[in-house]
């Protein structure tokens, strides 16, 4: 085009306008269900406060308060009768004692691992990645485990208080799993605020049954429930504590109080969702929580202890309901905050299974950027969540939840082997770490944790004896599998990698001697046509086009079409014999032949026309696929397929034209008014211009000030002269910033927003500011 500085050059102007595809049907559906997407720059505000993470992350934690208790005397009922009260209390201290070591265990994890923590980091970070495969495995089997309980938990939570509901109770389950799994994909911000509440409703309701409960006790008027009711586990009788089968149910029902404690390392697994700082907020929240949970679970396991609440066989009426009916009375007020109180703990049970859709995602994230899983478990969503990693979870849990039925008692047998593995190996971890740094403190450190390390190993070994028949062999049995499948999967991305890293020899060879491009033609058409034009681009030394024949007459058209055709007058038609019609077998024995010198490099062009979804496979072969597979394994060849779309020659339907305007941040932040915008004619040229413009009014040959968001930032190659381009939008248009003599610009990234004043000048049509002054906007 014309020069600018000559007179019949055309004004240049602002970048205005791109091309956009129009969106498929399925990406409208999806936007319509989950919103309109949102900006990966968004990214970091879609964190959490204290308020909302310990309303997210700590809400399994704390609802396990709502059935840990009932565990421990559906084990030691049948075995020891109405003195299973008496053992109650001493085993939910023993239950708390390892809270509170775990708990301070944890407090080092999530002060250290601000990033991102648990027990997969901090195994891989000490020990290795094998042994971080077996973290990995034990949590990610415990997320698929707590979705299913805790959704089938809420539901007993809702048959306790509607009981005709019953055999509703599978098919309501996997309806709360598929609402959880819809809420999760809107987006982390969405989901906290809709899960923030009920942690704090389901701890101030209890709080009340437990006020009332104390009060009632004081005055006498506090119920000791019938233990002889219809429906309810069958009653032992009293026996000694030290015989073999007392003590293999004493710790039977150590393991069931054990669940109780599933989900404290869900915050070590989110710490990266806390806002800055991340550790100090994520230590604070974590002894917060673990703090509930222990009052919680006293409480509750005091009121069973001293109303003789009898777990029922169908799992429902549940404890915690019967201990709120009969601590609140038949009052008014006691029987309208009854069905509060089954609500709270409906909702705090669900918001138990939503912590797993925090916490997994993130999980799989970190082994899939590790290269232990599939690299697809990496991608973030239509709005920023981990969309893989959510659907494997739900999935997972729906399977699970329909082969136990949804039965509560049946999905405690595979509950709490993986958290405590995952305790064990982060105890260990953490220990190693302090003992190999030795910082001030490192005694009390590594005492603390190998402690947490011994005394998780220890339940687990437990939990594998006495579940084992109940189905913690399933688990037993996985996991090693897993283990495998996850390492050998390593292998093969490592494999694949070492086959794409470039070594020094491959290195120096940028550069071909002679480049030879060959167009594989079935037709004379305007797909032909257009890859000849593509080819002679490429400026190679030979330019030849190839029929494979295997029909004559198709070949004597396709030579007499070439030959009329003045647009392919330059170029070489040759006519190679292919007698057994294997195309790709012929096209690899042209290639060899045609790269017998070892300084010549051929790439193959193969035009491809793409039809109709359904009837483009009925009526038109694939070939150009066919043919490009095994050329791809010859060195020195590359096979290229040029697509030309015919459905949409046929539709006439062009690209549709729309301005390109900024995807709105989803964000909560403090609006700093602009300067008055200024008429870019109203004003004397000056050395500066204070005034920010719009992109659109930026006149050439003047001044400008302009503020925009880094669309693309573009950097000269490393053998030639220092320049980045930046080209910058705003609402009404862009700009390139031009910086000579730089190959960076300190802080800029694409995304950023900066402020740039300086004349404005032109580049092949464009408008261009020149080494501008700058301020990066944070």
């Amino acid at each position: 085009m014309p020069k600018s500085w000559t007179d019949d050059a055309p004004e240049p102007m602002v970048l205005q306008e791109h091309a956009h595809l129009e969106d498929p049907i399925s990406y409208r559906i999806k936007k319509r269900i989950l919103g309109v997407p949102l900006n990966r720059h968004s990214l970091s505000h879609q964190r959490l406060s204290k308020t909302h993470a310990l309303g997210i992350l700590s809400s399994d934690c704390i609802s396990s308060s709502a059935y840990g208790s009932e565990q421990i005397l559906l084990a030691l009922i049948p075995m020891f009768g109405l003195a299973a009260f008496n053992i109650l209390m001493p085993m939910t201290a023993v239950v708390l004692a390892v809270l509170v070591i775990v708990t301070f265990s944890y407090r080092e994890v999530v002060s250290i691992y601000t990033k991102s923590g648990g027990a997969y980091v901090v195994s891989r970070d000490n020990f290795g990645p094998v042994i971080a495969q077996i973290a990995a495995v034990a949590l990610m089997l415990d997320y698929i485990v707590t979705v299913a309980i805790q959704s089938a938990a809420g539901v007993d939570a809702i048959i306790s208080t509607f009981n005709n509901l019953q055999p509703w109770k599978l098919e309501m389950t996997i309806l709360v799993i598929v609402i959880l799994t819809f809420m999760n994909l809107r987006g982390v911000k969405e989901a906290g605020a809709a899960f923030a509440f009920p942690t704090y409703f389901f701890a101030g309701s209890l709080a009340v049954v437990f006020g009332m409960g104390i009060f009632r006790s004081i005055n006498g008027t506090l119920p000791k429930l019938d233990t002889n009711v219809d429906g309810v586990i069958p009653i032992g009788h009293s026996q000694g504590l030290f015989t073999v089968a007392a003590i293999f149910i004493l710790l039977r029902a150590f393991a069931n109080g054990g669940s109780s404690l599933t989900g404290l390392e869900a915050i070590s697994d989110g710490v990266s969702l806390f806002r800055t700082p991340e550790g100090v907020n994520a230590r604070r929240t974590l002894v917060i929580m673990s703090s509930i949970l222990a009052t919680l679970v006293f409480g509750i396991s005091y009121f069973a202890h001293a109303m003789w609440t009898m777990p029922f066989e169908s799992g429902t009426p549940t404890v915690i309901s019967q201990i709120a009916k009969g601590a609140l009375g038949n009052s008014l007020f006691g029987g309208a905050f009854f069905y509060v109180v089954q609500a709270a703990t409906m909702l705090i049970l669900f918001t138990g299974a939503n912590t797993a859709y925090n916490g997994f995602p993130y999980l799989v994230n970190f082994v899939a950027t590790d290269g232990f899983l599939p690299r697809q478990l990496t991608k973030r969503g239509h709005r920023l969540a981990f969309s893989n990693g959510i659907f494997l979870l739900a999935g997972s849990a729906i399977l699970l939840a329909l082969a136990t039925k949804a039965s509560v008692e049946h999905l405690v047998a595979f509950y709490a082997l993986g958290v405590f593995t995952g305790f064990s190996l982060t105890g260990y971890g953490m220990a190693k770490r302090a003992h190999g740094l030795r910082d001030k403190g490192w005694q009390i450190k590594y005492g603390i944790n190998m402690l947490s390390g011994v005394v998780s190993t220890v339940i687990v070994v437990i939990f594998a004896i006495v579940k084992f028949t109940e189905g913690a062999w399933i688990i037993i049995a996985i996991t090693p599998i897993l283990v495998v499948l996850l390492l050998r999967l390593n292998r093969q991305y490592r494999k694949e990698q070492a086959a794409l890293r470039v070594t020094e020899a491959k290195a120096r060879r940028t550069s071909i001697s002679r480049h030879d491009v060959t167009v594989l033609i079935d037709n004379v058409d305007i797909a032909t046509v257009g890859s000849v034009r593509y080819a002679r681009s490429l400026n190679p030394r030979h330019l030849t086009a190839v029929h494979f024949v295997i029909d004559d007459q198709r070949a004597d058209a396709i030579s007499a079409d070439w030959a009329k055709n003045p647009a392919l007058s330059d170029v070489t038609l040759q006519m190679i014999d292919c007698p057994d019609r294997r195309l790709p077998n012929a096209a690899v024995d042209y290639a060899i032949r045609a790269t017998a010198s070892q300084d010549v490099e051929l790439t193959l062009l193969l035009p491809r026309r793409s039809y109709s979804r359904f009837l483009g496979k009925v009526l038109h072969d694939q070939t150009a696929e066919a043919i490009a597979a095994p050329i791809s394994q010859l060195s020195r060849v590359v096979a290229t397929i040029i697509p030309f779309d015919v459905e949409k020659i046929l539709d006439s339907d062009p690209l549709v034209e729309s301005r390109i305007a900024p995807v709105e941040v989803v964000t909560k932040t403090k609006q700093v008014p602009l300067p008055k915008l200024q008429n870019p004619q109203s004003g004397p040229i000056s050395h500066y211009n204070e005034n920010i413009l719009p992109i659109s009014n930026a006149t050439w040959r003047k001044r400008a000030h302009v503020r925009g968001q880094v669309t693309a930032i573009r950097t000269a190659p490393s053998g030639g002269a220092p320049r980045v381009d930046v080209e910058v939008w705003d609402t009404t248009g862009g700009i390139t910033l031009q910086f000579l003599g730089r190959r960076e610009i300190a802080g800029l990234d694409v995304g950023s927003t900066i402020c740039a004043e300086g004349m404005v000048g032109e580049t092949e049509g464009s408008l261009t500011i020149l080494n501008p002054s700058y301020e990066i906007v944070i």
